[in-house]
């Protein structure tokens, strides 16, 4: 692998980019990389510093932060994150942009499929040269904030106060509010059982909790880079829905377990109203992910917390005698 800036090239024959599975696996790959600079006859940058040019590099694929892809001549794939991508040339692969768009010139060729996140895909001509049966996989949808994260990633970690930031914590935190109150009326008993074990052995389950999380990164990312590109999806897919299953869950035992210990603290126990101690721990838990640079911690244990749940979840139907 070479790096040149935020310029990431991988030169030995790779697999194609494929829909997000490998599109979260490069971002794994590319920001774990240390930024040091190689030159790199086959890739420049314009004077500006905006825009990488890839010129005859047919067997790389190149990842890019930040920045615009100018393809001249020709590459393997492309992944630009932060940028738009240019086919001037061809790309015998996929190719792939986050926050930005897909632009292929008059006689330009695209031999793989074409995905974009937060963004569309430009053909100058009426037909553009594709490789037959390749899909365009388009997602239009936060096309300026994804730019700027991608430009400046610093953000995600400190975001702008704003009057829209406000109202967003509003609507996310009515949200969580309703979910968790659905989910402890349909399972009270799991619901409750996890409650109690956050608040008895919280270390410990996400201790459990991380180390699930770090066997699932690794799997991924294995199966991206080793199995046929079906499969590798296949076991992306699965992994994504235990991480979004687990954080759901995660989040509504600790709604429930952190409004109960703050309201037996502030009412001595008196007041067990599990309306209420959900509406509280809804409140801390969204004024919590909502401090610069503090909510990834917080993000990370909620996540690990509910992995570590799952894992740990007893099935038997008894709940709790002291879980209020």
């Amino acid at each position: 692998m070479i790096i040149a800036g935020r310029c990431i090239i991988r030169s030995k024959q790779g697999r194609s980019i494929r829909a997000a599975a490998f599109v979260f696996t490069s971002m794994l790959m590319a920001f774990a990389a240390a930024e040091n600079i190689y030159g790199v006859t086959a890739v420049s940058t314009s004077e500006d510093d905006t825009t990488v040019i890839v010129n005859d590099a047919p067997d790389q694929e190149v990842y890019v932060f930040g920045r615009n892809v100018v393809v001249k001549k020709q590459a393997k794939g492309v992944l630009a994150i932060g940028g738009d991508v240019i086919i001037e040339g061809r790309v015998t692969g996929d190719v792939a942009t986050i926050g930005g768009n897909v632009i292929q010139e008059n006689d330009a060729y695209i031999g793989g499929d074409v995905i974009v996140f937060g963004g569309s895909y430009k053909p100058a001509a009426e037909k553009p040269l594709r490789e037959e049966g390749k899909e365009t996989i388009m997602f239009a949808v936060f096309e300026n904030e994804l730019r700027s994260i991608g430009q400046e990633p610093s953000q995600m970690l400190s975001p702008d106060i704003t009057p829209s930031f406000f109202a967003q914590r509003f609507v996310l935190a009515l949200f969580w509010f309703l979910l968790s109150m659905v989910v402890a009326t349909v399972a009270p008993g799991a619901v409750s059982r996890a409650a109690l074990r956050v608040r008895l052995t919280w270390p410990k389950t996400m201790g459990i909790g991380t180390f699930f999380f770090a066997a699932i990164i690794a799997m991924i990312v294995g199966a991206a880079l080793t199995l046929p590109e079906y499969l590798g999806l296949t076991i992306f897919l699965m992994g994504l829905v235990v991480v979004v299953l687990a954080y759901v869950f995660g989040r509504v035992a600790l709604h429930v377990a952190l409004g109960k210990i703050l309201t037996k603290r502030v009412n001595n126990g008196n007041n067990r109203s599990e309306t209420l101690s959900i509406l509280i721990g809804v409140v801390l838990l969204t004024v919590l992910l909502s401090l610069p640079y503090l909510w990834v911690i917080v993000l990370f244990g909620v996540l690990t917390t509910g992995l570590g749940l799952l894992l740990t979840a007893r099935t038997s139907s008894e709940a709790p005698n002291n879980a209020g």
